[in-house]
């Protein structure tokens, strides 16, 4: 692991145990809600929370929105675009906001381009806590003609067909 990653993990870890684990409250001595505004059982703000707003809150407090909003894109990119253009893309990741997109072929790559900025503003609607930026499409690469670990520098195969 990079020193970044580890740093990161620990940084989280103890966040969230001094989160979870709370701190005691020292009294020292008798005091009225409405002095200190500490909530008494059965008063009101005791009621049990939902799970979900719980879990928000954690996300919020570690700063994991971003991260979370971006894995919902990749989790929903096939609804989000529809059956027909997810089937020809794929997405390859997210690196400082930018989204990238692997096409099926150069044709797909550049009628995607064509629709970027309505697919990126409606990216923008509807994922505000992601922060992409832009969208970049990806057109399939040449075949390769290096195979094994071994290889020689040069232009590659020429007419040795005939």
């Amino acid at each position: 692991m990079t020193d970044g990653v580890l740093s990161f993990t620990s940084e989280s870890y103890l966040h969230a145990k001094s989160v979870w684990k709370g701190v005691p409250i020292r009294r020292t001595g008798r005091r009225t809600v409405e002095q200190t505004g500490e909530s008494v059982p059965f008063g009101k703000g005791r009621e049990p929370k939902p799970l979900e707003s719980v879990l928000q809150l954690t996300a919020r407090q570690m700063g994991w929105i971003e991260e979370l909003s971006q894995a919902q894109i990749i989790t929903d990119w096939s609804t989000f675009v529809g059956d027909r253009l997810a089937g020809h893309t794929e997405i390859v990741g997210i690196q400082h906001g930018i989204l990238q997109v692997q096409c099926d072929s150069t044709s797909w790559a550049t009628e995607l381009r064509r629709l970027r900025g309505e697919i990126l503003t409606r990216m923008m609607e509807e994922y505000p806590d992601a922060a992409i930026s832009d969208i970049r499409f990806l057109a399939p690469g040449a075949p390769t003609w290096r195979h094994g670990p071994r290889s020689v520098r040069g232009r590659g195969p020429r007419d040795t067909y005939g």
